[in-house]
């Protein structure tokens, strides 16, 4: 046997165990091994192993299944890409760690841009202090407007930078935004412009000249549910009792009674339940600090429900993955967001404003100032940092406000 086919023998066996590892169907593992195996015959009458291949070689091989197909049948294939080269994506992932690898810049131009860009998220990292996602987002718009001055994004040319650049392209991209998303891109754009200036990529500081839209303080209101709507929605979604079913039941759990974000419930481990002393480690999304709440009876018995008779056994450490394979965890907190429109859906509820995760966080909240705990405690379960992102929960306290509101005196009692 040749080198070739021996790693070909070697790599083909351990995706075989990763197919089954990550919960694939048999009828679907069955079409991914066939269509690798074909691929690794295609290389080995080339002489190349799985370490040489390369975008080119796979659009190659591509191609040619293509034609084939087209002699076969008459006509063109839909979604070679996907009819021919899915599991071959998963195998070359397994072999290099990450596929399709990253382009390289392929101008100085875009040499230059690149390096502009590794640079800032360095310094947004080393100075700012933000979190990796955050780090790249901005990082993604600071590419966003090199790419838009095209060729005048040159060191030469870039040092020349002007408002009337800025005004143009805030032109191009933010007026279909809202005002919320302007005033996100706004802060970014003046924060990629001292980053900029601070490295003498251009000649004068523009942070300034970027304005922002006027936002002003609670001026929409929260999207939240009434507590019947909240027992409605967790009552039909413990009906389910499928591994799914068990899932989502302990998700909504956690959203109800904690008030959590839905990126702190999609990082829940599995070290950070703590079964003996019958608490909850959760690791805030914005603040990132460490916050200790108590694992209440009904929230313990779901989250073990789940791991009992609904969570594929899986080396990954995240409480909660998703339904189809690969078994991976959530990619973020937005990841829930359908989950939930669905399980409202349901339940027959239609809330008037958003139906996220986030609408369970408000209902907490508001459960929480009409048994009349302290904003300050409030803020410390939810994670807020300062009272004012509490407060704005009193907008949807009204009718307990009313409660304890003064009585406006009448004409007659204002007499002498």
């Amino acid at each position: 046997m040749t080198p070739q086919a021996l790693s070909h023998e070697m790599w083909f066996a351990q995706f075989d165990g990763y197919l089954h590892q990550q919960g694939y169907q048999a009828q679907t593992a069955h079409r991914y091994r066939t269509v690798c195996w074909q691929f690794l015959q295609y290389l080995q009458e080339r002489d190349l192993v799985l370490e040489q291949v390369d975008p080119t070689t796979l659009e190659a091989y591509l191609q040619i299944q293509c034609q084939r197909y087209e002699q076969r049948h008459g006509r063109a294939p839909r979604h070679a890409h996907h009819l021919f080269g899915r599991g071959i994506t998963l195998l070359l992932r397994l072999v290099h760690g990450h596929w399709p690898p990253p382009l390289p810049p392929t101008s100085p131009q875009a040499c230059f841009q690149q390096q502009v860009c590794e640079g800032y998220a360095q310094w947004l990292a080393r100075y700012r202090g933000l979190a990796p996602r955050t780090i790249a987002i901005r990082q993604t718009r600071g590419q966003k407007l090199l790419a838009w001055l095209s060729a005048r994004g040159t060191p030469v040319h870039l040092a020349d930078l002007s408002v009337a650049d800025l005004d143009a392209y805030l032109a191009d991209k933010a007026l279909t935004l809202r005002r919320s998303t302007r005033a996100d891109l706004t802060c970014s754009l003046r924060d990629f412009l001292r980053y900029l200036y601070a490295h003498e990529l251009i000649t004068q500081d523009l942070a300034p000249t970027v304005l922002s839209p006027t936002l002003y303080a609670f001026e929409r209101l929260p999207a939240a549910l009434t507590p019947e709507e909240v027992q409605a929605v967790l009552e039909q979604a413990r009906q389910d009792r499928t591994p799914i079913g068990l899932r989502n039941y302990a998700i909504l759990l956690l959203l109800a009674t904690y008030g959590l974000r839905a990126g702190e419930v999609v990082r829940l481990r599995i070290e950070d339940i703590d079964w003996r002393n019958e608490c909850l480690h959760v690791r805030q999304s914005k603040t990132g600090r460490a916050t200790v709440l108590p694992l209440l009876a009904p929230v313990g018995e779901a989250i073990l429900d789940y791991l009992r008779e609904g969570r594929p056994t899986t080396e990954v450490r995240e409480v909660f993955l998703r339904a189809l394979a690969p078994l991976q965890p959530f990619r973020q907190g937005s990841s829930l967001y359908c989950m939930v429109a669905r399980q409202l859906a349901k339940a027959g509820i239609e809330p008037a404003g958003k139906r996220g995760p986030h609408t369970f966080r408000h209902a907490r909240a508001i459960s929480l100032l009409r048994a009349s705990v302290p904003l300050k405690a409030i803020g410390d379960l939810l994670g807020h940092t300062v009272p004012a992102a509490t407060a704005i929960y009193l907008k949807l306290a009204t009718d307990d406000l009313r409660d304890v509101c003064l009585d406006v005196p009448t004409t007659e009692e204002n007499m002498p």
